[in-house]
């Protein structure tokens, strides 16, 4: 079927005229320009660079000026606030499509309360100025400190806020042994503790 389907189509391309073929020349200029100003467009709003916000005034301009955004609540003190910075400015510079921002969440108390964030970190997924999904600590990523960037852009996909080119149906590493995506079972959540390195953080 496919073989068929092929060969009709190198059939159709011998016997295009001069006309049709330039026909389609400038429809693909056209789409690339088209692509290149979305570019210039996305990089002109900050796009490409995983950018620290300094207060809730600036969250939401900045999700008011892009389609999709995702915000990564932290702490300082949270030894996984800064795993999760590690991968994510590798993806603001992969997908230049979407805005990548953090905000210390105990500087943003209306934000925190608004949105009901109360793990630390939590990334808040932001589609055309509202909240959409969110990723929990580690959990939806392995639920291991030492996840790979391609399972958070996965989970990413899963939620439509990046382009995603994988297959959304299979996480990276579901055909590698459990114990080695899942780690240890046990799960602590520490309130009111200022250095909570192996644990996710209650920001009670």
């Amino acid at each position: 079927m496919v073989g068929n389907q092929l060969d009709a189509e190198i059939d159709r391309l011998d016997h295009m005229d001069a006309d049709e073929m330039e026909i389609i020349r400038q429809r693909r200029l056209a789409a690339m320009k088209k692509g290149q100003e979305q570019k210039r467009e996305w990089l002109g709003a900050g796009h490409g660079v995983y950018t620290e916000i300094p207060g809730e005034k600036e969250f939401f301009t900045e999700c008011k000026k892009s389609k999709n955004v995702v915000c990564h609540f932290y702490r300082e003190s949270t030894f996984r606030c800064k795993i999760v910075d590690k991968h994510l400015d590798i993806l603001a510079k992969k997908h230049i499509e979407t805005r990548f921002l953090k905000i210390d969440a105990e500087k943003s108390p209306f934000l925190t309360q608004r949105l009901k964030i109360v793990v630390l970190p939590t990334l808040a997924l932001i589609q055309e100025g509202k909240s959409k999904d969110y990723i929990v600590g580690f959990d939806d990523i392995g639920g291991t400190d030492d996840f790979p960037t391609e399972m958070l852009e996965w989970r990413l996909g899963c939620s439509g806020v990046i382009e995603y080119n994988g297959n959304l149906s299979e996480p990276p590493l579901a055909g590698k042994p459990k114990t080695n995506l899942l780690g240890p079972k046990s799960k602590k959540i520490i309130r009111g503790r200022d250095d909570d390195e192996d644990s996710d953080s209650d920001l009670d």
